[in-house]
């Protein structure tokens, strides 16, 4: 596009990237010892309080998605990227140093508002570019990378202690942050007309209608059921698998899904298919891989990582296309992307104590499939 440099281009790129895998590092750096983080806490209730502190964080990303994407159409959108740097530095340092409950959730609330305050503005950005396939493929790669870094790592290290996961990516967001600094005062704003700096009551209309549009509606639920599949499987198995396996083995095993994920990020975003086949193909691909992971769970977290990997070059690409500013387009997405991942282990835990783990991961799964029967044409 005429109004960006190849040089702003590229440190636009650079932060974003370096930005998107330390927060999901971080993010994930939590998951394989959410049972004794929960249990360091006497007054806790066992599951339900790692239920809580896992879906604390995409609870607060829920919440400001759609706020943080709609001032990135009307501010300088590389501020909320430095913002939600901070914010997860801080909160990054917080889990260090408490084993109160209460905070712990709160500082998990304040790490997803980091995300709240990223993801929108990074799509948004990712998605004004020429070469956005390309772009938001490298993006989500990097994504996956640090999920699966976070997880990873974090499994291993905790044989030495409990938070040395956290420790390492924490001090990690630190440098992103000064490096984010450099890059903002670096940093050419681009002249582009903006909207007015509050919403005016046609615009919050446009807002509620943007989420219950007909047009876009079958594109949301999907993103609602495919992550909240994924926010499932990735928040029940450390549990599921107590007892079988070691930290170091839940943690490698959790990564498989995020590392076939990156492969596919990378791949989708070469391939000539349109987003509604990799829509559809994703979600077939990530139904499959839930039926198999609970006979075989490795190659069933590798296909359901496929899967979601194509799901998620796909629907943002689909977001693109919609007549509605990109800012707040992404925002959406992202809030649906979120309230999956967060509210579905929620929904779906308040089963667990009359259902078997296997027959909730298969009927969540099956759920999934209902609107591609309903609707093959995604939008």
């Amino acid at each position: 596009m005429s109004n960006y440099n190849k040089t702003e281009i590229y440190r636009t790129r650079l932060l974003l990237y370096l930005t998107v895998f330390v927060i999901m590092a971080l993010s994930n750096a939590v998951v394989p010892v959410l049972p004794e983080i929960a249990a360091s806490e006497k007054e806790s209730s066992g599951t339900l309080a790692w239920i809580m502190l896992f879906s604390g964080y995409f609870i607060g990303a829920l919440l400001t998605m759609l706020p943080f994407g709609f001032l990135s159409d009307r501010y300088e959108r590389l501020h909320f990227v430095v913002l939600a740097i901070l914010l997860t530095l801080i909160s990054g340092s917080i889990l260090l140093i408490t084993e109160n409950l209460y905070i712990l959730i709160i500082v998990r609330l304040v790490e997803g508002t980091a995300c709240g305050a990223f993801f929108p503005v990074a799509y948004a950005l990712l998605s004004e570019y020429k070469e956005k396939k390309r772009y938001i493929s490298e993006f989500n790669f990097l994504l996956n990378a640090g999920l699966a870094i976070g997880v990873a790592f974090a499994g291993y290290l905790a044989q030495w202690h409990i938070k040395s996961g956290i420790l390492l990516f924490t001090v990690i967001a630190g440098l992103a942050f000064v490096a984010g600094i450099w890059i903002l005062k670096r940093h050419e704003p681009v002249k582009e007309v903006r909207a007015g700096n509050s919403a005016s009551p046609s615009e919050r209309g446009m807002i509620a209608g943007s989420f219950t549009n007909r047009s876009y509606l079958n594109i949301w639920i999907i993103t609602f059921l495919l992550f909240g599949l994924t926010g499932v499987i990735t928040s029940f198995y450390p549990e599921h698998s107590s007892g079988l396996l070691s930290k170091t083995e839940i943690g490698i095993s959790l990564a498989a899904l995020y590392v076939s994920a990156m492969a596919t990020n990378i791949l989708a975003g070469r391939l000539n298919l349109s987003y509604n086949y990799m829509i559809i193909i994703g979600v077939l691909i990530t139904v499959i891989g839930t039926l198999v992971f609970i006979q075989q769970p490795i190659m069933g977290l590798i296909l359901i990582g496929t899967g979601s990997g194509m799901g998620m070059i796909g629907l943002p690409m689909a977001v693109s296309q919609m007549n509605i500013e990109r800012g707040l387009g992404m925002g959406i997405f992202n809030t649906y992307v979120y309230a999956g991942l967060g509210l579905m282990p929620i929904f779906t835990g308040a089963f667990i104590e009359i259902m078997e783990f296997e027959i909730i991961f298969a009927s969540t799964a099956l759920i999934l499939l209902v609107p591609v029967l309903i609707n093959r044409q995604i939008n």
